[in-house]
């Protein structure tokens, strides 16, 4: 078993908050932030706008989003970027349009469209009827602008150049793809998907399906493993610094970064024995016999692995 401690103040206390540095417009900080990403952006340039505002190099994601894409994106900082690790493959889940009539080369709206314009003659019930189909595990071909790397070279980087991008199906599983509205052109959905799934393929596939042609023209992820879009602060609220809270302050703080006991919920956890404590801050093993069924086990003080041994230590 593995044991994997975690931040502590005093016995129950926490530290793992902002802190000011000598320059009062930097903060260093260890926690999990969710962060409701923009538009326009991509996934590192949000990692890369909190380390010049933070002034906290150690900033990691769990999980890309397109640019064109808004909505939950969790972020490891400081010294929990080492917890990356226990967090594995997740699920997604993601709200979005579709546009029929054409399709594009990226699949999304980001791109150039390819093919011809195709009138949409459609109705909700042959929309659904297609979108069902996609249901269950599937074998999808990730798109050619895509990070996939073919040779070691992204696909994106070969497919601007307009060089062949040949990219194998991966499985993936489709739990739920739900057509909720249907207006003239454009299909409005709610899609519950496993890690490594593109969500515009499947627009682009079932674009394919109904001969019309298809593209998605808007996407929002509102779940990303236990992290659900109502845990999301907005990037503007962190970024401005004419907004009215900031993360200095503390009520916002306890309001948006999660605790230690609020992710991993999977895991186990308990208070180390007072004795033990020295024992953990140093990395050694400790006796804990009834957990001796479980694989990995949050410690607080701190997470740790009926002996075990510190896997992560954050004291």
């Amino acid at each position: 078993m593995q044991l994997l401690p975690e931040l502590a103040q005093e016995k129950y206390g926490r530290v793992d908050r902002f802190h000011r540095n000598e320059d009062n417009r930097k903060m260093s900080l260890n926690g999990l932030l969710v962060i409701d990403k923009p538009g326009g952006m991509t996934s590192h340039d949000v990692v890369h706008r909190l380390r010049r505002i933070t002034g906290e190099r150690s900033i990691g994601h769990l999980g890309t989003l397109d640019p064109m894409a808004t909505g939950v994106l969790p972020l490891l900082l400081g010294k929990f970027t080492r917890l990356a690790q226990f967090f594995g493959r997740m699920d997604k889940v993601y709200e979005g349009t579709i546009r029929f009539g054409f399709a594009t080369d990226t699949y999304d709206a980001d791109g150039d469209p390819i093919g011809d314009t195709t009138p949409v003659s459609l109705t909700l019930d042959e929309v659904r009827e297609r979108a069902v189909e996609f249901v269950g595990r599937i074998e999808q071909t990730p798109p050619p602008f895509s990070a996939k790397k073919i040779k070691g070279v992204p696909a994106y980087k070969l497919a601007r150049k307009h060089q062949p991008v040949e990219l194998a199906p991966v499985s993936v599983e489709v739990r739920s793809f739900e057509i909720l509205v249907f207006e003239g052109e454009l299909a409005t959905f709610r899609a519950e998907v496993s890690a490594g799934t593109y969500i515009r393929a499947l627009a682009h596939e079932l674009g394919k399906k109904l001969c019309v042609g298809a593209h998605l023209a808007s996407l929002r992820r509102t779940r990303a493993g236990e992290f659900g879009i109502e845990q999301a602060v907005p990037l503007a609220l962190i970024s401005d610094p004419l907004a009215p809270e900031t993360m200095s302050d503390n009520r916002y703080y306890d309001k948006y970064v999660l605790n230690s006991r609020q992710f991993l919920l999977d895991m186990p956890s308990v208070i180390a024995p007072e004795d033990q404590i020295g024992r953990l801050r140093h990395g050694n093993a400790i006796n804990l016999p009834e957990f001796s069924s479980a694989s990995l086990l949050k410690v607080f003080v701190g997470i740790a692995g009926t002996l075990f041994q510190p896997k992560v230590v954050l004291l």
